[in-house]
């Protein structure tokens, strides 16, 4: 290609690749697939090797230069990067105490009109500074000490949100100079997902999203920093020439913020123009409700003047401006002593180890226990009792211990081992292979597990025992009336219509259901027990594989393997089961209350005669006159059928009844043999549709 039209491909691409990663990266509305930008980016990437002239410092292609730095080179600001003064009072009075010292500096009379204000995020993460020539990104430096940072624009280029051409207009020119002031952080998701990978890999994982984000943009290798999923969000200005903003001097930051973000920088949503005291406190309680909600940390708002011309009459005392306040929150990470650890079981089994800890005021509230999630983490943190500790309490998440602050240890101090016995009911504790939890393996048995299986069992897709909910099981098992699950078919009215909000009536209605729900099906039964990693199709599978429930119990696990689906993990989390003597027995006991079943019902399969629906994929829509969709659904899938969600070539039927929408259509549509109820009963009992 001529050298002509070369240049002018590859300012097309550029343009073409700049415009995109801003609706990709910043709008998060993208225009084209992912393939799309790849074969534009690699068309640009060839052209610049063909003409190594046409390069550009702003060209996409130079965001990871891949070549480690020497050191970081210091950076003299023009404008200094400096701090605002922190609001420490985190109620909302702080937001009042600013509001008056800032009609005090501009001595207003108390009638005069409430001064505007531009509220904002206070961003979690590392500032840094963007410096702007002719519309280039030609320097990116840290804050440093205010007056000094450091160089790190090649790191910054591998923000896919920052931009390295400024977006102007065809018509008009880029300032000459504009230099950005921003924040670079990680969103909580990203963070997670970073971490996610680290254990996968076995290396350490990371305190929290903002030591993480700091710690990469300080990278020496540019390629290290790419591959950290970092963000970037501008909030203000420093050095600006040739810039003269619209409307001086009545030009506003909220009006600067305005602009930049026309310029292609990203700039929060979550900014509001607010009127006086009302207006601050207003945006601090939203701001703080929200907070949790936020894709990535804050640690408080931030409160300017919104007039520039205010803030310049304004100025500055020492190195803070007295037009701008940091309203922080409560802190959500403090230090504090692990005084101890102890082990709680879960409603499923899972044993966590527990930090007992030195009170701590954290995340608004005095936290004296937090998560340590298990043993590998554990011992991943290094942390053991004694040690200092960085707790994190985020809004309504459980607190958690998230790291050891390195400091010698007066003495040795054991690593933490789990305990072989349950604390609570003494089964024995078993890692599953493979897996980083230990459980308890009392089942049934075991009081911490008693609610949740209770409320397990009585599923409509267990026992289907109506009425029997999470306060009644609340008060069952903390009144002592409930310890087992055979006892709930020892309850009568009587005793029933003693508690809380259960007249007799309920009562009775409850009893009703005890007494229907014992006659059920083997698969049901079998789903009902809760065993771990035992879902309805498991118990489906096993229910027709074994015939009867003797033959479950006694199989071992390469019996179990036998069945359809279940693999190793599956077939020894059931012979663990009930291989538990106390399992056993409570099996016993409801059959002894009565609970019943076909003990044929798998007898078919087992024998090899074949199911009617097996095989078959069937799709239901509407409402049915007898049966609700989970019955329906459990009618086929309990002739070996499978119940699909949507209708496709390869659906053998589908079943309609009133209302039915578009997969009726898309089944007329298709060819596919429609069936009504009766029809359905039919060939579930082994006859023509």
């Amino acid at each position: 290609m001529p050298s002509d039209q070369a240049a002018a491909r590859a300012a097309e691409l550029r343009a073409l690749l700049h415009h995109h990663a801003h609706r990709y990266y910043v709008l998060d509305a993208p225009e084209i697939p992912d393939a799309e930008y790849d074969r534009l980016f690699q068309e640009l990437q060839a052209l610049e090797a063909a003409h190594p002239d046409l390069r550009a410092p702003d060209s996409p292609t130079q965001r990871v230069l891949g070549r480690v730095l020497e050191g970081l080179t210091p950076v003299r600001h023009v404008v200094p990067m400096l701090s605002i003064q922190t609001e420490t009072d985190t109620t909302a009075a702080g937001a009042v105490a600013f509001d008056a010292r800032v009609r005090r500096e501009l001595a207003l009379p108390a009638d005069a009109p409430p001064v505007e204000y531009a509220a904002e995020l206070k961003y979690d993460g590392l500032a840094v500074s963007l410096r702007y020539e002719a519309g280039v990104l030609v320097l990116a430096a840290t804050r440093g000490d205010g007056e000094t940072g450091e160089d790190v624009t090649q790191n910054i280029r591998t923000i896919g949100q920052v931009p390295l051409r400024l977006h102007t207009e065809a018509s008009d020119k880029p300032p000459p100079v504009l230099e950005v002031r921003g924040e670079v952080y990680m969103r909580r998701d990203d963070f997670e997902r970073l971490n996610e990978r680290q254990r996968e890999k076995g290396e350490r994982t990371y305190i929290n999203p903002r030591n993480t984000a700091a710690g990469a943009v300080r990278q020496l290798d540019p390629a290290m920093t790419a591959s950290r999923p970092l963000s970037f969000f501008a909030y203000g200005l420093g050095d600006v020439q040739g810039w003269p903003l619209p409307g001086e001097p009545a030009a506003t930051h909220s009006g600067v913020l305005d602009a930049l973000a026309a310029f292609g920088l990203p700039v929060s949503n979550d900014r509001r123009v607010v009127l006086g005291a009302e207006g601050l406190v207003a945006f601090h309680r939203d701001i703080l409700a929200r907070r949790d909600a936020l894709p990535f940390d804050i640690d408080g708002v931030v409160y300017k003047v919104n007039a520039l011309a205010l803030q310049r009459r304004m100025g500055f005392k020492t190195r803070e401006p007295r037009w701008a306040v940091a309203h922080k929150y409560p802190a959500q990470e403090q230090a504090t002593r692990l005084a101890g650890i102890e082990v709680q079981v879960g409603r499923t089994g899972k044993l966590t180890p527990v930090a007992k800890l030195e009170p701590v005021f954290v995340g608004g509230t005095t936290v004296s226990n937090a998560t340590l999630h298990n043993v590998f983490e554990l011992r991943r943190k290094g942390v053991r009792i004694g040690d200092r500790v960085i707790v994190r309490r985020a809004g309504d998440v459980i607190p958690e211990v998230v790291a050891r602050i390195p400091e010698a240890r007066a003495a040795y101090v054991p690593n933490f081992q789990m305990p072989r016995q349950c604390p609570v009911c003494g089964s024995e504790v078993r890692r599953e292979k493979g897996g980083i939890d230990h459980r308890c393996t009392g089942g049934l048995f075991c009081a911490a597990q008693r609610k949740q299986a209770l409320l397990h069992f009585a599923g409509r897709r267990a026992m289907n025992i109506e009425g029997l909910g999470d306060k009644l099981v609340d008060q069952l098992v903390d009144g002592g009336l409930v310890r087992t699950l055979p006892e709930l078919y020892k309850l009568g009215v009587a005793k029933l219509a003693t508690l809380e909000r259960m007249a007799e009536k309920s009562a009775a209605n409850l009893v009703a259901a005890l007494e229907q729900s014992k006659r059920t099906t083997l698969a049901r039964f079998l789903y009902a027990l809760g065993i771990r990693q035992v879902g309805e199709a498991t118990a489906r599978d096993l229910a027709r594989h074994f015939g009867r429930l003797d033959r479950v119990m006694d199989a071992s696990v390469e019996q179990l393997l036998e069945v359809n689906d279940v693999g190793p993990i599956v077939a020894e989390s059931i012979h663990t089961f009930f291989a538990q003597p106390h399992n056993r027995e409570v099996v016993e006991q409801l059959r002894a209350a009565g609970v019943t079943w076909d003990e044929h019902e798998g007898a078919a399969a087992q024998a090899g005669a074949p199911l009617p629906l097996a095989g078959k994929t069937l799709v239901l829509t509407g409402t049915l006159p007898t049966l609700s969709r989970d019955e329906a659904k459990a009618l086929v899938e309990a002739a070996g059928g499978k119940v699909a969600g949507s209708v496709s070539k390869k659906s053998h039927w589908v079943v309609a009844g009133e209302e039915a929408g578009s997969k009726l259509d898309k089944a007329r549509e298709l060819g596919v043999p429609v069936l009504d109820e009766a029809a359905l009963r039919r060939l579930v009992e082994g006859g023509e549709g």
